[in-house]
């Protein structure tokens, strides 16, 4: 190993365990914590995955854990350019040379971030795992370490953290909003703050560095970039894509049109008439790569079949509502598709499976969510339901329903409240979405 490469390591050492833990806003992801397994931190870029390791060092400092036995390690360093993954060991021997009464004898976190710029650096982890009194986290920015196929590479040595964009909840602490619910919901004024905050929300989203920008224009700059580099470094350089203008292009039609069905044979033929050269095979692939990066999810129609589920439409979601604002090509986009995003987004944190259902008459009902006791709920979100024939039409799916889900219960989450003197029919609440997403 060369001299200076080796310098680097043992200040790098130096530094982690001497260095205060940055401020953080705390995040709601939980590790699964299994011997003998790593813990791959994945996500759409810039959502926070570093300050979810440091979140994760601060815990254990909080509990007891001397802070010399807490390790963050980022190889995104000039000075660490050529290491080579039969030399990530020194980096263990270097610290137990510090530290040799904790080999052996007591458990050391390392979280390595950026570590994929290591080629190998997977036999290294697996190593650690197999021969120290180590917990491993592993987390990274470029397409490997974003993607699933992090766990793949671990052969079954690694449980997947995903790291989303804020939810509301964790958007309310970054603002310093701490909910007591649901006690402080009974106050007026309270209620009408916490709406103020949903109106924040919709409007920059939830990735961490957006919600800084108070002008809307460099918040706007801020995510393009975002999805700019994952639309090249992520999708177009990790699977060798030359048809770029074919690929923006379908990343913008996505992006602007969040919570609706997507028709990659409508998309393939909308694009033939504008004279954009690309196969129907070559789109269904981007998507699937867009997918695997984490820019969208797509949700299949709720079927007793696996077949119902391929042959109809999915729908279309996205990573970040905010993304949606990005890339609107006019304001006033509709708030009704924002607020199925935010659900959407909730949900998929916190279910088992999730799918949208359609009725018998053909009506649409948002979600089907099974949580992790088995437990059923159909789902509407909605702005305005203060018009009759809203309030009526958003019923009608729901009752329509649950007489083919009848183990499911009914719920409609909307931003306005219900026409005056009108109730839901028996087995159907009606929730604000912000205190939904306050109280969940």
């Amino acid at each position: 190993m060369e001299d200076h490469i080796l310098n680097a390591i043992r200040q790098k050492l130096g530094d982690a365990i001497r260095t205060p833990f940055p401020p953080l806003v705390r995040r709601e992801a939980e590790p699964a914590l299994l011997q003998g397994k790593a813990q791959a931190v994945v996500g759409m870029r810039r959502a926070g995955k570093t300050f979810f390791l440091f979140q994760c060092l601060a815990d254990r400092l909080a509990g007891g854990i001397e802070r010399e036995r807490l390790v963050y390690f980022n190889f995104e360093d000039e000075r660490l350019g050529g290491l080579r993954s039969e030399e990530l060991g020194t980096i263990i021997e270097e610290y137990y040379r510090q530290f040799p009464q904790f080999r052996n004898q007591a458990e050391v976190t390392w979280c390595l971030d950026e570590i994929q710029l290591v080629p190998g650096w997977e036999r290294f982890v697996r190593r650690v795992l197999d021969s120290e009194r180590a917990e491993v986290f592993v987390s990274g920015s470029s397409a490997h370490m974003l993607s699933r196929e992090v766990a793949t590479s671990m052969r079954g040595r690694a449980m997947e953290v995903v790291i989303t964009p804020f939810s509301f909840r964790e958007f309310l602490r970054g603002r310093n909003w701490l909910e007591d619910a649901p006690g402080r919901l009974a106050s007026g004024a309270e209620r009408s703050a916490l709406r103020a905050h949903f109106d924040a929300y919709l409007e920059t989203g939830g990735f961490p560095e957006a919600r800084v920008f108070s002008v809307a224009r460099d918040r706007v700059g801020l995510l393009q970039g975002y999805v700019d580099a994952v639309l090249f470094r992520d999708v177009a350089e990790r699977h060798h894509i030359s048809n770029l203008p074919a690929l923006r292009a379908f990343v913008r039609q996505l992006l602007r049109q969040p919570a609706a069905l997507l028709s990659v044979s409508k998309v393939y033929a909308d694009f033939a008439s504008r004279g954009i050269a690309v196969s129907k095979e070559t789109l269904l692939g981007f998507l699937a790569h867009l997918e695997d990066a984490f820019l969208v999810f797509t949700l299949p129609l709720a079927g007793r079949s696996e077949r119902q589920r391929q042959v109809n439409p999915r729908k279309l979601y996205l990573a970040d509502h905010g993304l949606a604002q990005a890339f609107s090509p006019a304001p006033g986009l509709d708030r009704g598709r924002l607020i199925e995003n935010v659900v959407a987004c909730e949900l998929r944190r916190t279910s088992r499976d999730l799918a949208y259902a359609r009725t018998a008459s053909g009506l649409e009902v948002d979600f089907v969510t099974t949580d992790f006791e088995g437990r059923r709920q159909l789902i509407q979100a909605a702005a305005d339901i203060s018009s009759p024939a809203t309030f009526e039409r958003e019923m009608r799916a729901l009752t329509e329903a649950r007489l083919e889900f009848p183990d499911a219960a009914g719920l409609l989450v909307a931003e306005a409240e219900p026409p005056h003197g009108v109730t839901a029919p028996e087995g159907i609440q009606i929730v604000p979405v912000w205190e939904w997403l306050l109280t969940r």
